[in-house]
């Protein structure tokens, strides 16, 4: 059972560092997923996602929110807040992401447009224009116009 969204935000607010003994998605495709070929790894996607945030400061549930779409999972989830804290892009304080690194996602060089039959990875809406996120971990998406907007922090 996946936590929601306010029960995973206050998990990864508490200070516990033991996540052993909790599954972990790394490597788990869909059937969608296989067609496309592998996924980049969750946690260095994430972690490059959360070094491009635009906002000053978000709330952990809108970083959970942004998270989502790469993984759901909890304890994927706190490592990627862990790591991105680690490398210098994120300071957490009493449920509050700063952001570190001023980092961006530029819509003229990191996102492109592909046409097809594509499920949004924010909000699951069907969509035949997909946006895609080129980072250095891998391409990222898709999501429709509104979504593609809401996870660069453009909204």
């Amino acid at each position: 059972m996946v936590p929601t969204r306010p029960a995973l935000a206050q998990l990864l607010i508490s200070s516990a560092s033991d996540s052993e003994g909790m599954a972990d998605d790394l490597g788990e495709q869909s059937a969608e997923d296989e067609k496309r070929g592998p996924d980049p790894d969750p946690v260095e996607l994430g972690v490059e996602l959360l070094s491009k945030l635009e906002h000053p400061e978000l709330t952990v549930a809108e970083a959970v929110d942004r998270i989502e779409t790469v993984t759901t999972h909890p304890a994927t989830t706190r490592k990627i807040l862990d790591e991105a804290e680690k490398r210098g892009y994120i300071e957490r304080e009493e449920g509050i992401i700063k952001t570190t690194g001023g980092g961006y996602v530029s819509y003229q060089s990191e996102v492109v447009t592909k046409e097809g039959d594509f499920s949004c990875r924010r909000c699951g809406a069907s969509i035949s224009t997909g946006y895609f996120i080129k980072l250095d971990a891998g391409e990222h998406g898709a999501f429709g116009p509104e979504c593609i907007r809401k996870v660069t922090g453009r909204d």
